[in-house]
């Protein structure tokens, strides 16, 4: 599964207002800081601001700010507003299934707990979890878990 663009700079968005909660910030400086534009930034400002993520004060000195504290707002919650589309297969959609494999298929059970399962991890993160100091996101719950060996490709590590 891959996030849109739109969700990425979604959570830019909020975590740049995160970790700047003295002050107003403002979506020039957002897209400055990521080299995003400006216009697709008003989009995303704008529906955040209408679910009632952020408040917006226009004119000179104005800018934007959470308007709730960032513990309060599950990466989770964001991702489904953000995204149009977590039907992993055809299958998950009735009305447009034509997969012949659907009556006696198991995929779809799997696919969808481990959908259930990457929400439940995203919902037990919070924006100060991803945009604050301190430990890093789910530090607590990872201490009895085994490390994850992640793999990077890349012109330097290709054999």
């Amino acid at each position: 599964m891959r996030l849109s663009d739109y969700t990425d700079y979604t959570l830019r968005v909020l975590m740049y207002c995160a970790a700047h909660p003295d002050r107003l910030v403002t979506v020039a400086e957002i897209a400055d800081r990521h080299q995003v534009s400006k216009n697709h930034l008003m989009k995303i400002v704008n529906d955040l601001a209408r679910q009632g993520l952020l408040e917006t004060t226009r004119g000179r000195g104005g800018g934007l700010r959470l308007m709730q504290p960032p513990s309060a707002i599950r990466v989770g919650d964001v991702l489904r507003s953000a995204e149009t589309d977590f039907r992993l297969v055809e299958c998950f959609d009735a009305s447009t299934d034509t997969c012949t494999l659907t009556p006696a298929c198991r995929l779809k059970g799997v696919l969808g707990n481990a959908l259930k399962a990457y929400f439940a991890e995203l919902d037990a993160v919070t924006l100060a979890d991803i945009a604050g100091s301190g430990s890093p996101p789910g530090a607590a719950a990872d201490a009895h878990r085994s490390p994850v060996v992640q793999t990077v490709s890349g012109p330097a590590s290709r054999r």
